[in-house]
């Protein structure tokens, strides 16, 4: 990408968004162009077209989404499918009509089958039932991947698919109820050790598996594949380990300093056993991570100590 070409980046408020755009700035790209959702609400057509005709972007990064963890995915089931499925449809077509040059779309692990194999690899997408908790999003991310690879075969349009693992980091989301798992723990712990509590209620039995990368490593990746990457299908991105929920939320206890009893609520839904990306893909194009999962959780409990205090 040349350095003066104009990028959008949808969503640049959020985790993704935002740690892709530190990332093109440090990078030296500067002509990048941005909106508020209250600027600009991408689930209104258009809107959405308008803004194309007059930016004309070479570039878009489509990180925008309505994301949470396994209860918000499960209590507003129609707005995560409905909210998701216009702002992609809109944005993807719109770069296709205002012959956008490349637009890398950004999805989640939870596209794959409930119960496929581990790892994951990209050839499982649509090989069997997805996880019940979230798949209104993980439907709507489906779609967005076959919007991409549709208007590749139908238009000749660049645009490419990434999959992260979960995420976690600079500005991620800490809300009590529609937080993922790791920034939830994160919050949940360091209040309890600030209030003294005996102990901390976590969702489930803790031992469902789950694979975590930091942000930072994402938004590296991204521009990567936006240098680098040019076909069609998902591209899984992880960090190719992975830690129980039990593991974790220990972690998170030592590094905080927490003493309290940590009790798992087995009432509670655990979601999807395992997810462990495959990253085979990835590797041998020439990326890797570099975060380590207890550097990136000592960097974010600082960065939570900062916001509460």
């Amino acid at each position: 990408m040349d350095k003066s070409a104009k990028i959008y980046i949808a969503g640049h408020r959020g985790m993704v968004g935002s740690g892709i755009e530190r990332k093109l700035r440090a990078k030296g790209y500067t002509n990048i162009v941005t909106r508020t959702s209250s600027e600009l609400d991408l689930k209104n057509q258009k809107a959405v077209h308008d803004f194309f005709e007059l930016e004309k972007p070479a570039y878009v990064i489509l990180a925008a989404a309505k994301v949470g963890g396994i209860h918000a995915n499960n209590t507003y089931r129609a707005e995560f499918i409905y909210d998701n499925l216009m702002m992609e449809a809109n944005v993807i077509h719109a770069a296709y009509l205002n012959m956008v040059k490349k637009l890398l779309f950004l999805g989640s692990s939870c596209i794959y089958p409930k119960l496929a194999p581990q790892p994951l690899k990209e050839d499982y997408l649509l090989s069997g039932y997805l996880e019940f908790t979230n798949q209104p999003y993980a439907i709507a991310k489906i779609a967005g991947i076959e919007m991409c690879d549709s208007y590749r075969a139908q238009y000749g349009c660049n645009f490419i698919s990434a999959m992260p693992t979960n995420l976690y980091g600079t500005n991620d989301n800490y809300h009590p109820e529609n937080s993922h798992v790791l920034p939830a723990l994160i919050r949940r712990i360091i209040l309890a050790k600030k209030n003294n509590e005996p102990a901390v209620v976590i969702w489930g039995s803790g031992t469902p598996r789950r694979e975590f990368m930091h942000v930072n490593d994402l938004a590296d990746a991204c521009y990567f594949l936006l240098q680098n990457y040019n076909e069609a299908g998902p591209m899984n991105v992880g960090w190719g380990e992975d830690v129980s929920i039990k593991e974790l939320a220990m972690l998170i206890a030592t590094e905080v300093g927490y003493t309290g009893t940590l009790e798992f609520d087995t009432t509670k839904p655990d979601g999807t056993p395992r997810k462990l990306m495959d990253t085979t893909k990835l590797t041998n194009l020439g990326w890797k991570p570099i975060i380590h999962l207890n550097e990136g959780i000592t960097r974010t409990i600082s960065e939570v100590y900062k916001m509460i205090n």
